[in-house]
This record gives C-alpha cells, sequence and structure tokens, in this order.
C-alpha cells in the first residue's frame, strides 16, 4: 500500500507543476516552427485509446514508436500492422517488427507512412485544375537497438530515415529518437523517459513554378518536430485475473505548448482490454467537456487478445475527439511468437 501511496503522489506532483505552469505555456510563441508533422501521429490502437501516454506503459512492439527501450520488455519476437483513416482523407499506415539476438538485445524495424490519393492541380488562373495531378506523401523508415542494462533498466534509440514529397518537392532527413525505462521497485511502479525525432534543421528540395514563369529553388529550413517526454505508470489495482494500468505522461514539443496525458487500461484475464485516455494543455482547464485548446481531447478504445497454437493475436481499435475536425478511428493488429 505504501508504495501506491508513494507512486499517486509522485502523479499528482507532475500534475499540479504542469498546471501550476512551473513549465511556461510557450505555444503560442512556437506553432508552425517545425516541418514533417506526421511524425507526430500515435501508432496503434493500444497507444491512441489511452491518450498516447505511453512512454512508460508501451512493452510491446508498438514501443518502437512511443518509447523504443520499452522493446527490450517483451519478451516476444513479432510484428504489428496499424491503420489509421486520418483527417482530411489522409491514410496512416504503420508497420513494425521486433527480433531478440539475446534475452538483453532486441533489434526493430519500423515503417511509418502518411498518404493522399492524387488531386488537381489548381493556381490562380485555374481554379478547378489545369489538367494534372500531384501527390502528398510521408515515409519514415527507422532502424532500432534496445538492450536492458540492468534488471530494472533500459535503453533504446532509433535511427530513421525521412522522407516528405509534395509535388516536386522533397524533403529528406535522418532523426534519432532516444529512450529509458526505469523500474523503481516501489512495487509495479516504472518511469519512461524519450526524446523523439531529433535531429538538425531541413529544406525542402527541387523547385517551384510562380505565376509568372518563374522558378524557386531556395526555400526556409525549419527543424523537426521534436518532443520530450517524461511519464510514470503503475498498477493501483491488480489480482491474478485483474488489472488495472494507469499513466500520466508529460510532453514538452519544440513546436507546441506542453501538454499533460492520462491514460487507463483495465486488462481481464488475459483476452480483454479497455482502454481511455485525455489530453490536457499546461495551464488549460481539466473538467470541461471539451478541450478547445488542443487538437485532440479524449479517448477511448478496446483490444482482444487470441492465443492460438503457433502465435498470440491482438486486436486493438482506438476512437479519438478532435473537438471540430471530428473523430480518428484506428485498428492495429499484433502477432507475436
Amino acid at each position: 500500500m505504501k508504495y501506491v501511496v508513494r507512486t499517486i503522489w509522485s502523479v499528482l506532483l507532475v500534475s499540479q507543476l504542469a498546471y501550476c505552469q512551473l513549465l511556461p505555456n510557450l505555444g503560442g510563441q512556437r506553432v508552425g516552427i517545425s516541418s514533417l508533422q506526421f511524425l507526430k501521429i500515435g501508432v496503434g490502437g493500444r497507444g491512441a485509446a489511452m491518450g498516447e501516454s505511453m512512454v512508460a506503459v508501451a512493452d510491446d512492439i508498438s514501443a518502437l514508436y512511443w518509447n523504443p527501450a520499452g522493446v527490450v520488455l517483451d519478451e516476444h519476437n513479432g510484428i504489428i500492422v496499424a491503420h489509421a483513416e486520418w483527417l482530411v482523407d489522409l491514410k496512416h499506415d504503420f508497420l513494425g517488427a521486433t527480433y531478440h539476438l539475446s534475452p538483453s538485445d532486441v533489434v526493430g524495424l519500423s515503417v511509418i507512412s502518411l498518404r493522399t490519393d492524387d488531386m488537381p492541380v489548381t493556381t490562380e488562373l485555374q481554379p478547378f485544375g489545369n489538367g494534372t495531378y500531384f501527390s502528398y506523401s510521408d515515409l519514415a523508415v527507422g532502424g532500432t537497438y534496445a538492450r536492458k542494462m540492468t534488471s530494472q533498466f533500459s535503453f533504446g534509440t532509433t535511427v530513421r530515415y525521412v522522407q516528405e514529397d509534395l509535388a516536386d518537392l522533397k524533403i529528406r532527413t535522418v532523426l534519432f529518437d532516444l529512450g529509458t525505462y526505469y523500474e523503481t521497485g516501489l512495487g509495479t511502479s516504472r518511469i519512461g523517459v524519450s526524446v523523439s525525432n531529433f535531429g538538425s534543421d531541413v529544406a525542402p528540395s527541387g523547385q517551384a513554378t510562380m505565376l509568372d514563369g518563374s522558378t524557386v529553388s531556395s526555400f526556409q529550413s525549419f527543424s523537426p518536430p521534436t518532443v520530450f517526454k517524461f511519464g510514470i505508470a503503475f498498477e493501483p489495482y491488480k489480482t491474478d485475473n485483474e488489472r488495472l494500468t494507469a499513466s500520466v505522461q508529460l510532453n514538452h514539443p519544440n513546436d507546441n505548448a506542453e501538454d499533460v496525458r492520462m491514460g487507463l487500461e483495465y486488462a481481464f484475464g488475459e483476452w480483454l482490454r479497455l482502454r481511455a485516455g485525455l489530453r490536457r494543455p499546461v495551464g488549460g482547464s481539466w473538467f470541461t467537456s471539451a478541450n478547445q485548446n488542443a487538437s485532440d481531447d479524449y479517448s477511448f478504445g478496446i483490444g482482444v487478445v487470441a492465443p492460438l497454437p503457433f502465435t498470440t493475436v491482438s486486436f486493438d481499435y482506438a476512437y479519438t475527439n478532435f473537438n471540430e475536425l471530428g473523430g480518428v478511428h484506428r485498428i492495429s493488429c499484433e502477432l507475436t511468437y
């Protein structure tokens, strides 16, 4: 009981620090200063349903995205496939795979894709199209290595090649993720810390044709969407057949206001998972029915685990509310062996 009280106190302390704005709310001054925004779209039904409060929770293959240190916590090899019908008809997909070199060493591969269907090219003089088409697509391919340094501490890193295509313009760069995972020894409480999408500024290459026929080939550079995440998770209730996991996470992005994310996961036996999540910006109201200061607000979802003779299959679904923009449905399937 003592460790539960201590962990709850830590969770409340992180939330109160954010609410009191000891971390300044600088979102209004930083919005729009980074590129490659698709890298901030969460993957998988589990993480999305828990409000993306995953840096101290992810202990499966989806940790390739949330916290690379977490992939070593799963003793199985496997693959995950995730899909989301994203906003404004965008299609978002994630593919990940992990393989254990040893009980303490894991390598992984991940692919993130965001794309549109072909769209007509419009100009100031031809607002209904000039007969040609263009497309927009993003691609990120990452290689991950994670190692369990001690029985309580794990470390992981991801090197990711990123490419963005918009008509004749392209962005290419290499980014890094760093993550740590620490089991405190106070019951089931653990701490996760990660830095995602760390790298140098990027600028498009190629040529853009202006209305007068001139071309532009020099463009302003922007930083990648780097995010620092700190999270705490623990089980306030746990029996032989049931488990409740609680998580709170503080995000510090380089291009928006700090925000706090909270998630719950209820597990019944080995086959059912119920999840819910909430996001609140630093300094915003915690108890309004809709958080108009943030793009995404609340989320929920369900997961089903089906053991088979040769593998274990997990199906996860999540719904995320995006206020004025509507909602997003996400599904994922994970196979482990």
